[in-house]
């Protein structure tokens, strides 16, 4: 099976000496790895093989692929453990895994993509819950030292979509993400934010939803409110993700018109 251009392009800082991601990629990816590299060695003029990688096996992939390949088995990595957190694969996780995969990077991503998260699922079983949950902290770690808040908080978005796909979000599931926020340097307001994101509906009841968005509570003063959003509307900006490819963008905008939903709701509650 040749290797699909989103692995095999680079994995950036990923694929540097002597971190834990870089061990969890060999682990769940080096076979595909050496097959790649092998098919280089025999022919590297074809194009066949690792693609990014030149004869002599430096990488000429650009550098917001590096980024963006690195986002993505990040996001993988991590996944798993969201998926894992109430001791179920549920479809419909793996499903938006499939599509997302699917519509980002190509068919050949899907099955290589779900190989990779079954092969992170042998590790959990492998390492026992107290040493994944270690692999996962340290992976954290390194990914806080590689990505901007923005790029973070992005990343955090994506596993509580993978959380709330299946219109139930478990305890155990909000325990792992708010693990995950703060391994990486982020917030439990962070998790509560986006798990409220598309909850509430444009009637004054719901408003309470829009209040957990912006992470304060109904009794904030109006300039509160307003520094509340400033903060949000910086951290969360689109252009902020924009090295890591224009469907991560897209998604960043959804999340960006929603937080400016939610501001706008109780603006207009409290005539702002």
């Amino acid at each position: 099976m040749a290797i699909g251009k989103w692995i095999g392009g680079a994995l950036g800082w990923i694929l540097a000496g002597g971190n834990i991601l870089g061990a969890v990629a060999g682990f769940c990816i080096g076979s595909m790895l050496d097959e790649a590299l092998d098919s280089n060695n025999t022919d590297n003029t074809t194009g066949n093989g690792f693609n990014g990688m030149n004869g002599n096996g430096f990488n000429n992939t650009r550098p917001y692929e590096e980024a963006r390949n690195s986002f993505l088995f990040s996001m993988l990595v991590l996944s798993s453990y969201v998926i894992k957190a109430d001791g179920k694969i549920m479809h419909s996780e793996m499903e938006y895994v499939r599509q997302f995969l699917r519509q980002n990077f190509g068919e050949q991503s899907v099955q290589q993509g779900e190989s990779i998260l079954r092969r992170l699922f042998e590790m959990q079983k492998q390492q026992g819950p107290y040493q994944f949950k270690e692999t996962i902290r340290q992976s954290c770690v390194e990914i806080r030292l590689h990505m901007n808040t923005s790029q973070r908080l992005q990343l955090l978005n994506y596993l509580v979509i993978i959380a709330k796909v299946d219109g139930t979000v478990s305890p155990e599931e909000v325990t792992v993400l708010k693990e995950i926020a703060s391994y990486l340097g982020l917030s439990e307001q962070d998790v509560i934010s986006m798990l409220n994101l598309e909850s509430g509906s444009t009637s004054t009841v719901d408003i309470e939803y829009a209040y957990k968005v912006l992470g304060i509570s109904s009794s904030a003063t109006d300039e509160e409110v307003k520094i509340a959003y400033r903060k949000m509307a910086l951290r969360h900006h689109p252009d902020r993700v924009s090295a890591l490819g224009e469907d991560v963008r897209k998604a960043a905008e959804k999340k960006f018109q929603e937080i400016n939903e939610a501001k706008e709701r109780i603006f207009k509650a409290r005539g702002i």
